[in-house]
């Protein structure tokens, strides 16, 4: 071979370096992003939905992540580099072992023990050496890269972006493509598939890495030591995007609704933010960012004075979201340390990023009673509005707070010639001034950074209104406040009950979907509900059902929040359960977990009533979840589901179930103009299913009540179900 010959194959081999370890670091973070979904999905009918499952599902992968990131960086600092290709390949084979993934042989879940062990246990057994394996790949693979000597080996960051790029193909791939098409057990098998043929990508990316001057060589280790203020730095960037995603996240939920995949978009734009500019190549560099930050911060303040309402706005909060996170995503790129610190780099970045989540998602709803961390994170970003120390800053400072105070006073001071404005002028009007603050004291950021903390500061901790409470649960933002003739309580643009603020009556009048005229209550009150014995009610509301409860009746409701007990059970709130239930017994926890564990119950009714949420419990709904409900229903029991909801038709999938299960079922949809001169009535939608004809009773032959339509989904269950397909 001639020497010519031999620097053209090795050009061509230097160039097919970056192809292998791009897609080696893609197709590992698709894997690493699409297995969260996976298993929490395939163990959800096992474990149920309550918020002790999720938060330590949560902490478990957050945690899991982090260790993989500290392996990685052991691993690198202090092992040769050929036996950091076996260490890690021998994990990975040992990893196989536990695929294809699946609940354990033998678990099963146990209500005499804490929910916390045995969802932790669930998780290692099933998930746990498979994900921290994944988890160890993107600070590993670009320091394998480093020492590759491909193109760019001596900045190899740009392999982060093709990370962040997997993560987004996962995200939308599941929900979107693998869900509603495959069933857990079909998706997990190709998941499998994919993980092992990761491993010979894995294997030819070590191999690559072990150049002769580094085959039998531990890497490096750095001379001089990062200091303390560094590794702040780099996880307060990380710390920022991340809370704000879920501040936006929760925000739109609450304000707009939990539309279907409201998440998706969020996490989708902050990955993106990685593709976009970690790269040097990017020309998005941080002083053009910088320009377009003030006028992010004045739509994100205009937010947090003024409900989202519209998509209109939905999309301009999710652009200046965009344009925050890039910013602050560049700022962490710029700060990228030495290629001999990427492993601690990317340590402290996900602990950073791990921070952001617990903070907003662990922390908040326990610490706060309202969406604080939303004004807190934004406090935060505003102070990126500083570019350079103050000449005087307890001077700016001070006149930060004074004009930041006086930007509110339109949404503060009750003028009457403010009121035509309303208050979506009135945010507005604050806001403008706001950006003439930023104008006006360009040269003096720190004002303009104290006046925005000022001004969503007291808002924040001032701004109530009507609000009559105000408080917080893993499930969301519980709000009570006054109307013109009712109090109403609600979570997010949920409506879960209300009632006449003039009631005096020993049995108050149920209000919303519970209206006398509705069909609830033409259940409640039929003759089977006359002679039924036991009655239960899945999702307690503010109690309205239970003022259709007769004496001798036995009812148990089931609540999985806390929250919601605390407040249906607050006479100074709501007297429907302390009126009419001071017999009653609730049950909390998640439905389908508690219910099994009843083997000796058997109910007359039993009432489905948690969709009227726009998050969907879909491991309520499925072909066995239903026959649980059947198990536990006599045998001439009715089985009724409260299925109103803004996103999806449920009839459809209960309609599939039915038949199946050769169940007898009748459907009524209740029109708006039925109930419009009712005050606190809403139309809802109802289905009823029992074994026989016989034992549907009046529902059969009552006109209002049609046969259920003919399903035009595939069944629904513990395996396959495909919610997407049910959107209205």
């Amino acid at each position: 071979m001639t020497v010519t010959a031999a620097i053209g194959k090795e050009q061509r081999a230097g160039r097919m370096i970056p192809v292998l370890f791009t897609a080696t670091i893609f197709a590992s973070a698709l894997l690493l992003f699409f297995v969260q979904p996976l298993f929490t999905r395939m163990v959800l009918p096992q474990i149920g939905g309550a918020a002790a499952v999720w938060t330590t599902a949560m902490l478990f992968f957050q945690t899991v992540l982090i260790a993989g990131y500290l392996y990685a960086h052991l691993l690198t600092r202090h092992v040769p580099g050929r036996a950091q290709v076996a260490i890690h390949i021998g994990l990975l084979l040992l990893a196989l072992f536990f695929l294809p993934l699946a609940v354990p042989e033998g678990w099963g879940y146990d209500p005499s023990r804490p929910v916390v062990t045995q969802t932790l246990w669930l998780y290692a057994l099933g998930v746990g050496l498979p994900f921290a394996v994944l988890s160890a790949n993107a600070p590993l693979i670009q320091s394998w890269y480093r020492r590759s000597g491909g193109p760019n080996a001596d900045d190899p960051y740009f392999l982060y972006a093709a990370s962040n790029l997997g993560s987004l193909v996962a995200l939308l791939a599941f929900p979107l493509v693998a869900e509603p098409l495959f069933g857990v057990s079909a998706i997990s098998v190709a998941w499998s598939l994919g993980f092992l043929a990761l491993g010979p990508m894995l294997l030819m990316s070590g191999l690559a890495a072990r150049s002769p001057a580094t085959r039998d060589t531990v890497a490096a280790a750095p001379t001089e030591k990062l200091a303390p203020t560094t590794l702040l730095r780099w996880a307060f960037l990380a710390f920022l995007p991340s809370s704000l995603m879920l501040c936006v996240t929760s925000k739109i939920s609450t304000d707009l609704g939990s539309f279907p995949l409201v998440w998706v978009v969020p996490l989708a734009l902050y990955l993106l933010t990685f593709v976009f500019v970690f790269s040097t190549r990017s020309p998005l560099t941080a002083d053009r960012l910088r320009r377009v930050l003030p006028v992010a911060i004045c739509i994100m303040v205009f937010f947090s004075l003024k409900p989202v309402a519209s998509l209109v706005v939905f999309v301009l909060i999710l652009a200046a979201f965009f344009a925050a996170s890039l910013l602050l995503h560049r700022l962490l790129f710029d700060a990228r340390p030495d290629p001999r610190y990427l492993t601690v780099f990317y340590l402290t970045m996900s602990v950073g990023g791990a921070l952001g989540g617990l903070f907003n998602s662990i922390v908040a709803p326990v610490a706060f009673d309202r969406l604080l961390e939303y004004p807190i994170t934004l406090a935060l970003i505003a102070l990126f509005l500083i570019r350079r120390p103050a000449a005087n800053t307890p001077r700016e400072i001070t006149l930060g707070l004074v004009v930041g105070i006086v930007a509110l006073l339109p949404l503060l001071l009750d003028v009457a010639a403010l009121n035509v404005w309303g208050n979506f002028g009135r945010a507005l009007m604050v806001v403008l001034i706001l950006g003439l603050i930023y104008v006006a004291f360009r040269k003096m950021p720190v004002v303009s950074a104290t006046a925005t903390i000022a001004i969503v500061a007291i808002w924040a901790l001032f701004g109530r209104g009507n609000v009559l409470l105000i408080d917080r649960s893993f499930f969301g933002l519980h709000v009570v406040v006054e109307r013109a003739s009712t109090r109403e309580y609600s979570n997010g643009t949920t409506i879960h009950g209300a009632q006449l603020k003039t009631e005096t009556g020993d049995r108050p009048t149920p209000l919303t979907y519970y209206h006398p005229k509705g069909p609830l209550a033409q259940i409640a009150t039929s003759d089977r509900a006359e002679l039924a014995k036991t009655i239960g009610i899945v999702g307690l509301g503010t109690g309205a059902m239970s003022c259709y409860s007769q004496p001798g009746q036995d009812w148990h409701y089931y609540e999985i929040d806390q929250k919601v007990v605390d407040i249906a059970l607050d006479p100074s709130l709501f007297t429907y359960m302390t009126k009419c239930a001071k017999e009653g017994k609730i049950h909390l926890g998640d439905a389908r977990i508690v219910l099994q564990g009843q083997t000796d119950l058997k109910f007359d009714i039993l009432v489905i009533d948690a969709y009227s949420s726009d998050a969907i419990p879909m491991h309520l709904t499925t072909l066995e979840a239903i026959q649980l409900y059947l198990d536990r229903l006599n045998d001439g029991g009715l089985l009724t589901f409260h299925v109103s909801n803004r996103f999806y038709d449920l009839a459809q999938p209960l309609a599939a179930a039915a038949k199946a299960l050769g169940l007898e079922g009748r459907v009524r949809t209740q029109r708006f103009d039925e109930v419009k001169d009712d005050v606190g009535a809403y139309p809802s939608e109802v289905i009823v299913l029992a074994r026989t004809t016989e034992a549907l009773g009046e529902f059969a032959t009552d006109p209002r009540w049609k046969p259920l339509p003919e399903p035009k989904l595939e069944l629904w269950t513990d395996d396959h179900a495909d919610l997407l397909a049910a959107l209205r």
